[in-house]
C-alpha cells in the first residue's frame, strides 16, 4: 500500500490542485485523503485498481471539502475577488513557463466546472479507461459492472459535448483556426 501511494502521490495530489484551482485547498484535502485511505485500506477489496481507488478517495474529499459550508461561499465568491489571486499565482509562475496562449487557454478551462475539470484530468492527462473515470467519478457506493459501463457511455457523451464547448470558446477567443 505504501508503495502504490508513493507511486501515485503526485499524481492525485495534482488532480486535487486542478480540481480545486488552489494548492493550499489541495494540500488540506490530500491530508484528508490520507486519513480515508487508512480508514478504508481494510475494507478495500479490489474491485477497482489501487490507482481508481485513490482517486475515488480523492474526488470524494474534495466533494466534501467544496461541500463545506465555508468553502461554499468562498467559491460564489464575486469574479473580482476571484481574480486578484490568481493573477498573484501567475505572477509566480517562471517567465519561460508563461505565455499568453497557455493563459487564455488554462482561463478558458477554469471556466468549467469541477466535475467537467475531473473529467478533462482523468481522461486526457492521466489517460485512464472511461471505466475507471466512472467508477471515481461515481456517487455512493462501490457500483457494479452495469452500472460502470451505463456510467461510462454517459461520460463518454458529456466528454463530446465538452470538447465541442471548448472548441467552440476556443475559436471565439481567437485561439483555433475557423477549420477544423
Amino acid at each position: 500500500m505504501r508503495l502504490g501511494l508513493a507511486h501515485y502521490q503526485v499524481e492525485v495530489y495534482s488532480f486535487l490542485c486542478a480540481r480545486l484551482r488552489s494548492e493550499a485547498d489541495a494540500h488540506d484535502v490530500f491530508a484528508q485523503l490520507l486519513e480515508d485511505i487508512w480508514r478504508g485500506i481494510a475494507s478495500f477489496a479490489w474491485r477497482s485498481s489501487f490507482r481508481t481507488w485513490l482517486y475515488t478517495l480523492a474526488r470524494n474529499a474534495a466533494v466534501r471539502f467544496e461541500r463545506t459550508p465555508a468553502n461554499q461561499a468562498r467559491r460564489h465568491a464575486r469574479a473580482s475577488e476571484v481574480a486578484e489571486p490568481a493573477a498573484v499565482e501567475r505572477s509566480r509562475t517562471r517567465p519561460y513557463l508563461r505565455t499568453d496562449v497557455k493563459d487564455r487557454f488554462a482561463a478558458l478551462r477554469s471556466t468549467i466546472t469541477p466535475d467537467e475539470q475531473s473529467i478533462l484530468v482523468l481522461r486526457v492527462d492521466r489517460g485512464l479507461r472511461w471505466d475507471e473515470v466512472a467508477r471515481i467519478l461515481h456517487d455512493g457506493d462501490e457500483p457494479d459492472e452495469a452500472t460502470v459501463a451505463r456510467e461510462a457511455s454517459n461520460l463518454r457523451q458529456r466528454f463530446r459535448q465538452l470538447k465541442e464547448r471548448l472548441r467552440e470558446m476556443a475559436r471565439a477567443e481567437g485561439l483555433l483556426d475557423d477549420e477544423r
